[in-house]
């Protein structure tokens, strides 16, 4: 019973950390329209992971120490600190070059297959057939979701799309770099602050190079706080709290949920115009992750079972 109850936490967690991920665009759009002009993309993914380790790590260091120190647990955090920075850059470089749809549909799409072949490369873990197919599904639903949006005059779908494969290998390198670590003994507070403060010590550079990028503005400064401490500093919490007990292959296809979210708050929020294929698209995406989280159901009943 308890393996169940620590499974459906998980699972709520991440489905609850890939809602926050979802807000980060709509925040974005609202700071610009409020601050009057365009917050800088790469600005704004570099402040957001310098000032969210500044306030993960000291909130992880009151609760103890950070973690092992051994050569492997250094080496598994410098790794995910890597994969925090590179996924910011790669993200954001590829929204700017191939559009928003393209971007983020590349990104997102290719980071759970990225996870599950690196799990199945380290931990010689195979993801269940279940996996496969609703990675497929929720993909697919992405495609229709973003498809029909106009990538805009200028956009470089080749740069655009080399950028955001960048970003979704990141992604898999500190989802299995944290799930590793928190399997190792570091605790998930601990694991993401690490993680976070080397991506900082990567990342200050470009928030350097790229300040203000209209930061200095109020809007700027609300919008930088609110990324921080939110979408990134709460969600990534849920994140690990979710990679405790689900494979690190079955948490990057439950953030899945995060497009479907901000194509939500775009129609709701910023008022734009949903299309019938982008309908479609979030209904194939909420029936892959149903399908998932059934099976991650499932499968945690009969370990339940199987054990008493």
């Amino acid at each position: 019973m308890a393996r169940l109850t620590t499974t459906s936490s998980g699972l709520l967690a991440v489905l609850a950390a890939a809602a926050l991920f979802g807000t980060t665009g709509t925040a974005q759009a609202l700071g610009s329209s409020w601050a009057g002009v365009d917050l800088d993309p790469l600005a704004v993914g570099s402040i957001r992971v310098v000032l969210a380790a500044l306030l993960l790590v000291p909130l992880a260091r009151l609760r103890g120490e950070l973690g092992p120190t051994s050569r492997g647990g250094a080496t598994r955090l410098l790794v995910g600190g890597v994969g925090v920075a590179l996924y910011q850059v790669g993200f954001f470089t590829g929204v700017h070059s191939a559009g928003v749809a393209a971007g983020t549909m590349i990104a997102l799409g290719s980071g759970p297959a990225f996870t599950g072949a690196l799990q199945w490369a380290l931990d010689r873990t195979r993801p269940r057939p279940i996996w496969f197919l609703s990675t497929g599904l929720a993909v697919a639903g992405m495609l229709l979701l973003v498809s029909g949006t106009d990538a805009g005059e200028g956009a470089n779908i080749t740069a655009g799309a080399v950028a955001a494969l960048s970003a979704g290998f990141g992604y898999s390198l500190y989802t299995v770099a944290g799930s590793r670590s928190i399997a190792a003994g570091t605790r998930p507070d601990a694991a993401m602050a690490q993680m976070f403060a080397v991506g900082a010590v990567i990342l200050l550079p470009v928030l350097l190079a790229r300040w203000p990028g209209g930061l200095d503005s109020a809007a700027g400064i609300g919008v930088a706080l609110y990324l921080a401490a939110v979408p990134t500093v709460i969600a990534y919490l849920l994140f690990a709290i979710g990679l405790q007990s689900l494979p690190p292959a079955t948490v990057a296809t439950l953030t899945l949920a995060e497009p479907v979210v901000a194509a939500l708050l775009g129609i709701f929020v910023l008022g734009e115009s949903p299309t019938l294929l982008s309908a479609t698209g979030m209904v194939v995406v909420a029936a892959a992750l149903v399908l998932l989280s059934v099976d991650i159901r499932r499968q945690a009943h009969r370990s339940t079972v199987s054990d008493n």
